[in-house]
């Protein structure tokens, strides 16, 4: 039940209360209303949001709201090291029909309370910050973190390819070669696509429910992957994916380039070219007709001048946004995990 509080939105029937691991098709259907209502085209299934939070402890980090015991908000939060820098990360979805009623709001400032203290705690050292991610049409989710003190720190975009007519042709250095995935190989591919982005920002360590997800994942095809051997050694990966219940929903045939790494050894010589090129033609082998991937807008590597190389134009953007644990952005503020010069402040 809700104990009272000052911040308390005067909604009827409203009540607070920890998730379950039962909640995870409600607080789907909340996302998926909220993209809807944004006119974002992605759909979310309760398993799959499941797996992608697979960190976290429903009843420690996930809070929902119900009005009459319907589910129609909900709100996480968690602790993880990025960068050198313990950040609160904060997610959460209100269903547009109950939106600007302070639910979200009141959501927020009761996940942060509760991340503060664990903070204080926390053994690790180094900075404090709070960050949370947003689609550029996601405007009630920057509305709220704008009136929270929050301030971009990091961009990057959602891109698009069409996979009919011609694809470009890029083939692997010599002595590379792409291989079927192997259940056995699971693991070093897994250690590589980590190793490859220890240089990239927001990098966190991976966990073995990471792993799970990335092998165990409801829509994950190991399959659809392209991976890149130098001998014994994995020099780059695409996770492609193709996520079918979402296409269905939408009468889409859209695949999804994901994870495209090379190991700092193997860069500079084509392999990212040459993996793409051939994902292209496994997803349009699947019956695709169009591929899509995020990139860090940042990117030390230049991801999105090569995206755009292979023929991918921006959809829509996104941004991480950040501030001090105990307060707003001040002016000038730079989140800890940006290096000076490093270009990674969206504005």
């Amino acid at each position: 039940m809700t104990a009272a509080r000052p911040d308390n939105p005067d909604v009827s029937g409203l009540v607070f209360r920890p998730a379950t691991t039962d909640d995870w098709p409600a607080m789907a259907a909340i996302v998926n209303r909220a993209r809807q209502a944004d006119g974002v085209d992605e759909v979310r299934s309760g398993a799959s949001l499941a797996a992608d939070f697979a960190m976290l402890v429903p009843g420690r980090d996930i809070l929902i709201a119900e009005i009459d015991g319907s589910v129609v908000a909900h709100g996480m939060g968690f602790l993880v090291e990025r960068d050198g820098v313990l950040v609160a990360e904060m997610l959460g979805a209100v269903d547009p029909a109950h939106r600007r009623r302070g639910i979200g709001t009141a959501l927020f400032h009761r996940g942060l309370a509760r991340l503060r203290a664990e903070a204080v705690i926390d053994p690790r050292p180094g900075p404090r910050e709070v960050r949370s991610y947003s689609l550029d049409d996601e405007t009630s989710d920057r509305v709220l973190l704008e009136a929270e003190g929050f301030v971009p720190i990091r961009f990057g975009y959602e891109m698009r390819r069409p996979l009919t007519g011609t694809l470009p042709d890029h083939v692997l250095p010599a002595g590379l070669e792409v291989r079927p995935v192997a259940t056995d190989q699971h693991r070093r591919i897994f250690d590589a696509d980590n190793e490859a982005f220890e240089d990239h920002w927001g990098h966190r360590a991976p966990t073995e429910e990471d792993f799970a997800a990335h092998f165990g994942g409801p829509e994950v095809d190991p399959a659809l992957w392209c991976v890149a051997w130098d001998g014994g050694e994995v020099a780059g990966v695409v996770m492609n994916a193709i996520l079918r219940d979402e296409n269905a929903k939408l009468g889409i045939r859209r695949g999804w380039l994901e994870h495209v790494s090379v190991r700092r050894p193997w860069r500079g010589r084509g392999v990212a070219k040459a993996l793409c090129s051939l994902s292209f033609r496994v997803l349009r082998g699947q019956g695709m007709d169009e591929a899509w991937l995020g990139v860090d807008g940042a990117n030390p590597t230049g991801a999105v001048r090569l995206y755009e190389g292979l023929g991918f134009h921006v959809v829509r953007g996104w941004k991480a946004y950040g501030r001090p644990l105990d307060g707003a952005a001040p002016a000038g503020w730079r989140s800890a995990g940006d290096p000076p010069g490093d270009g990674g402040t969206g504005g």
